[in-house]
């Protein structure tokens, strides 16, 4: 913003003498009238004020500012730095009047202001783009696990697809690893198993949203198998023998695959701070989701904790690829309705082959 300065003297009188006038500039077109000035300072802006304006003696002009909600942030501004000012409407925006000595403390504040209020108020994140449409697999996909319940019976039963399937943590990272995966199709009971078909199919949509089902059905899987992998090595790392069942361990690698894609996937806030709050808020979320619905003392909390991660691992995986398509503009590679037959068709191969792997290996 520029501002012309003039010096000079008059000899206005309150006796009714006329006021000098003094032309601003001969490009700004305006003259400013000067009641009763013996010497005089005024910075004015260089474009025209209203013709009407009369700027007193001894004053600084700062202005215009172009909104009325703008001239208020800069008056509390100086009202802050106990700076005298007035506030005037000049026909091309708002000016702020104040005392000559107090113009550099002035401009010096809002400029501070202006510089630590940069980016605010935040602009608001561009989210991820859902690049597929809402799909009846993932309630479909834990209907099925509701009827294998049914041919399974409850764990009370002690039928051989327990045995068999169970994620016993010294078989799962020896010679059994398939009992990673098998296990997430086996419950305790009918509560268990609607639980989890309940709360799986709300997750499991919000991540086939994202990357088709397919995709999102092996990423689930994925996610479930590592989750009880990790589990199995901490329990013999510990020294501990220990067995666990049921998908729910699946279901939280769901809410760490959505999680992650928030991380990856959404833009990152300006500002320091805001770049914190961007990490962790799909991180908190997360967390407080475990431990809000499996963290109860019936359920397997190391198993659920590390679903959660390993869906943090598998959904960072698949989330960067589809962050770089959206930077130039194209599709993901795996948002070709051929891929997603081949993921889903993978997805299903290895629970199949899981479960050939576990019966054979009881004989």
């Amino acid at each position: 913003m520029g501002f012309h300065t003039f010096e000079g003297d008059g000899p206005a009188r309150p006796d009714g003498a006329p006021r000098p006038e003094v032309k601003v500039a001969e490009s700004a077109g305006q003259t400013v009238s000067v009641p009763e000035p013996t010497s005089y300072v005024v910075r004015v802006p260089t474009v025209p004020l209203s013709p009407w304006l009369e700027v007193p003696e001894g004053v600084a002009v700062i202005g215009p500012i172009a909104t009325e909600r703008k001239a208020r942030d800069h008056a509390l501004v100086l009202q802050s730095a106990g700076i005298s000012f007035t506030r005037r409407f000049a026909g091309v925006g708002w000016v702020l009047w104040v005392e000559e000595s107090d113009y550099r403390k002035a401009t010096r504040a809002i400029d501070r202001y202006e510089n630590e209020n940069r980016n605010w108020p935040p602009r608001e994140a561009a989210r991820e783009r859902l690049r597929f449409a809402l799909s009846p697999v993932a309630p479909l996909l834990f209907i099925a696990l509701v009827v294998f319940f049914g041919v399974t019976g409850p764990v009370s039963g002690g039928s051989a697809w327990f045995q068999r399937g169970s994620s016993v943590a010294h078989l799962v990272v020896t010679s059994e690893p398939w009992r990673a995966l098998t296990a997430l199709t086996l419950h305790a009971d009918s509560t268990h198993v609607l639980g989890n078909a309940l709360s799986g199919s709300l997750f499991s949509a919000a991540v086939m949203r994202r990357f088709g089902a397919g995709g999102g059905s092996l990423a689930i899987l994925a996610s479930g198998v590592v989750g009880n992998l990790a589990n199995a090595a901490f329990y013999v790392a510990r020294g501990t023998a220990h067995g666990s069942i049921g998908a729910s361990t699946a279901v939280f690698g769901a809410v760490g695959i959505l999680a992650a894609t928030q991380l990856v996937l959404d833009k990152q806030e300006p500002g320091r701070e805001a770049r914190w709050l961007t990490w962790g808020r799909p991180l908190a979320g997360g967390l407080a989701l475990l431990a809000t619905l499996g963290a109860s003392p019936e359920s397997d909390l190391g198993a659920h904790l590390f679903g959660f991660f390993g869906g943090l691992g598998v959904g960072a995986a698949m989330a960067y690829p589809a962050r770089l398509a959206e930077r130039e503009h194209r599709d993901v590679f795996f948002a070709k309705p051929l891929v997603q037959a081949a993921l889903g068709a993978v997805t299903l191969g290895l629970t199949i082959g899981a479960w050939e792997m576990a019966l054979l290996g009881g004989r």
